[in-house]
């Protein structure tokens, strides 16, 4: 009953970020061509008056509302059937990343009065669950490793929200070199882009090293010792080095820009092969496949 639960949920869940999409891209076709229709009858510097796309819109934010519930109900039946957080398995982590990402990207939406982030969070997740739905695992007695089972869930909890805030970052690094570049009408200011992506790094670094010292503290109790340069620590610091520089960058020499950017975007990078790298990499977390 429950496993059904969670695959329906699952399922439901990737429906969802679809169909989020599909009406996202709907919308904006929609009001690209509203401003191209109003361009005859307005000033340049006015806006034409856009309803067309309302519906769509309140479509595409209510079906990453539904994802959400659904991601969280996903989350939910397994921890019923296991009995634990989501941190014995590849499956279980990926679910819980992509509710993190869609988390952070509805909060990036309301403080920044803008879906862009969102919507390049909403393909980050939905590759996670595509991921996750291929590597469904079913519950299986945990690992001694994995037996310290507060410890791991906070573990898990400070990785959710620091890698679903630096994703929103990546989002934003991202759209800034295109709008840098580009100037286009339909993305947020690079100014604003900028700010965004700095503000996803102060929110999320202070989360990716409390997931390395719990990360540190749990493996002494499984393994006897803090660190020992596993291949999955090693691109956890990799990854915090990067992060830890950006903001050095930032903050002590001012930088801002393509640079910034680029930073993040290869920040983004460590993480996902942080994530990956059990397939890639033999180690200590090579139980997490």
């Amino acid at each position: 009953m429950i496993t059904n639960l969670e695959n329906i949920s699952l399922l439901l869940s990737l429906a969802g970020i679809v169909l989020s999409l599909l009406f996202t891209i709907i919308a904006f076709i929609q009001h690209r061509r509203a401003i191209l229709a109003g361009q005859n009858k307005v000033e340049k510097s006015e806006q034409p008056p856009d309803n067309s796309n309302r519906i769509t819109n309140f479509i595409a934010t209510a079906s990453v509302i539904i994802t959400l519930v659904f991601v969280t109900l996903t989350i939910i039946s397994r921890g019923i059937e296991s009995g634990h957080a989501p941190f014995s398995s590849m499956y279980e982590f990926a679910v819980a990343f992509a509710w993190g990402v869609i988390v952070f990207g509805i909060f990036s939406r309301w403080r920044y009065k803008t879906a862009a982030m969102q919507n390049i969070g909403l393909i980050v997740a939905l590759l996670l669950l595509v991921f996750a739905r291929v590597e469904f695992a079913k519950p299986a007695n945990l690992v001694p490793a994995l037996q310290q089972s507060a410890l791991l869930s906070a573990h898990v909890a400070a990785a959710v929200v620091a890698y679903g805030t630096l994703t929103i970052g990546f989002g934003a690094a991202i759209l800034f070199l295109i709008q840098n570049r580009r100037h286009s009408t339909w993305l947020p200011d690079a100014d604003l882009l900028d700010t965004i992506a700095y503000h996803s790094v102060t929110i999320g670094f202070p989360f990716l090293t409390l997931l390395i010292i719990l990360g540190a503290l749990w493996a002494n109790i499984a393994w006897g010792r803090y660190w020992s340069w596993d291949p999955k620590e090693t691109t956890s610091l990799v990854t915090w080095l990067i992060y830890a520089g950006y903001l050095h960058a930032r903050v002590v020499r001012g930088w801002k820009g393509n640079k910034a950017a680029i930073l993040l975007i290869a920040g983004f990078g460590a993480i996902a092969l942080t994530f990956f790298g059990n397939f890639i990499f033999n180690g200590l977390h090579a139980y997490l496949k």
